[in-house]
């Protein structure tokens, strides 16, 4: 990323100044422009604003045009620059000190994880607080950080060649209503430790959390002597606001986490983007697999958050010699099966337009991320208590099975056998390439579905979400870019290669 000039940095560091309520960067006081510090001063010396001291007010009565402050601003141009800021003064610190801001964040994200939970419960309206406890916990710990940019050498007759990670700059991050507060936790996480500032429009239906998330993390890095507005968030954020960044000039890299429409727009935007898109993941079980453990892995896995993330189970694929047994083990499990009567009524309250076999019809969004208690009481169903999930054995070219419903409601296919299963499977995921499961001992049928499904998850055995960390080994991630190809993204999805050679020096003797 090209650097700012003095020139720039005045201009920029005197908007702030005034927009927070301060004086003209021209006069002494909070908004004097500093001059540039020297290479290698260490990070805690450096003023709170990067080039600039403290350039945004602290509260929101004292900086009307910057609404609660701690890198929540009122337009994507205010983001953006002061991010562009941000990103210079973190330029200047040692990756030892890239280290430290990331600590920070966590610790305080682990401290502050479940109050950030419990607003996105109530903001959203959307899923279960006790599993958006877990998705916090889950990004705080097992995001990557720095340690996962690993340089690689090359040395011969003719010197060194070093490839290493460079930052892209300010990068453009929009993020979903359903997992708020995880993924600006995970994105920022990875995006900082790669040496990048970040600018989020966030959904306006999960304003309130995504904010208190975003002032929480830039109090974390100054409090380790980071910069000021190493991340921002555009305050009230909207359609328009989100194309606008998506179009900004100071804008490196795009990251969009969301639905088919808007990662459509950021891969038409002419920037690169980093793009985790839609899924309709399928759970395929055999006739060899343990029945228990499978109904307990789906009932937990598509009951998850009430179904709103997207590696949740969303339709299962059972070979017909143990469909009977896996859906008494589902029941015992806490799952209710509903008849066909109720199924009827079913239909009428998910769908708000129903498009008949084998299409994606339009969900009913007032029941998107609602208790299966509630669904069913939309159905005169009553005094089931806290039901899990809902299932409903249905013919393979049902609606459910191919529509991502987002609601914990899975519906079962009979099928002949594994392989038919696994075709079907393939065709309901849509080619998404998102994520997906299978339930069996059967070596030769696992790695079939492995290649069939050619998902960025493939979980043997387990819930989906074990595929996120959670239960399963491995990183996890809250953006998860099938469109684009990244898969599970961390610090290095938000880097740049960059070849340094060294020519007729340090070569092997």
């Amino acid at each position: 990323m090209r650097r700012l000039t003095d020139e720039q940095v005045d201009r920029i560091a005197r908007m702030l100044a005034q927009q927070a309520g301060g004086q003209p960067a021209a006069m002494a006081g909070a908004g004097a422009v500093l001059p540039r510090p020297a290479a290698g001063t260490p990070l805690r010396n450096l003023p709170a604003g990067g080039y600039v001291a403290a350039p945004v007010a602290a509260h929101p009565a004292t900086a009307p045009i910057v609404p609660g402050g701690d890198g929540v601003f009122s337009t994507v141009d205010e983001c953006v620059m002061a991010a562009t800021i941000a990103f210079h003064a973190l330029s200047e610190a040692t990756l030892a000190q890239r280290h430290e801001i990331v600590a920070a964040i966590r610790e305080s994200l682990l401290r502050e994880g479940d109050r950030l939970a419990k607003m996105a419960w109530e903001e959203t309206g959307l899923g279960r607080y006790e599993h958006k406890r877990i998705k916090n916990r889950l990004v705080t710990e097992k995001t990557p950080g720095p340690e996962s940019l690993i340089p690689q050498t090359t040395t011969g007759d003719h010197g060194l060649t070093l490839m290493e990670w460079a930052p892209f700059g300010v990068i453009g991050a929009i993020t979903p209503t359903t997992n708020p507060t995880s993924t600006i936790i995970c994105n920022t996480i990875g995006m900082v430790s790669a040496g990048n500032s970040v600018a989020f429009n966030v959904h306006p239906g999960a304003v309130q959390c995504s904010m208190e998330t975003v002032r929480l993390i830039n109090r974390a890095v100054v409090s380790a002597g980071g910069p000021q507005n190493l991340v921002t968030a555009v305050g009230r954020p909207t359609i328009e606001s989100a194309g606008e960044l998506m179009h900004h000039d100071g804008i490196n890299l795009l990251v969009v986490t969301g639905g088919p429409g808007v990662v459509k727009a950021a891969m038409q935007s002419g920037k690169r983007s980093v793009s985790a898109g839609p899924g309709n993941p399928p759970a395929v079980v055999d006739e060899t697999a343990d029945i228990a453990k499978a109904a307990k892995d789906l009932v937990y896995g598509a009951g998850f958050d009430n179904n709103i993330i997207c590696v949740d189970e969303k339709e299962v694929f059972v070979v017909a010699e143990v469909a009977d047994s896996l859906i008494t083990a589902l029941r015992r499990e806490g799952a209710y099966l509903v008849d066909q009567a109720q199924m009827r009524r079913l239909e009428k309250e998910i769908f708000s337009e129903n498009r008949g076999p084998r299409a994606h019809s339009v969900i009913n969004k007032e029941l998107v991320g609602k208790d299966a208690a509630v669904i069913l009481e939309r159905i005169g169903v009553t005094g089931v208590g806290d039901v899990p999930l809902i299932i409903a054995e249905v013919p393979e070219d049902h609606p459910l099975v191919w529509t991502e419903q987002l609601m914990p409601v899975l519906p079962i296919v009979r099928v002949a056998d594994v392989h038919r299963a696994i075709d079907l499977a393939r065709e309901a995921e849509h080619g998404f390439g998102h994520s997906a499961s299978m339930h069996s001992r059967n070596i030769d049928a696992l790695s079939r579905m492995a290649r069939v499904a050619n998902t960025s998850i493939f979980v043997k055995n387990g819930p989906i979400v074990a595929g996120l960390g959670a239960g399963g080994e491995g990183h996890t991630s809250f953006t998860i870019a099938s469109p684009t190809g990244e898969g599970l993204t961390y610090p290095v999805s938000f880097s740049r290669r960059r070849r340094c050679v060294m020519v007729d020096h340090f070569r092997i003797v």
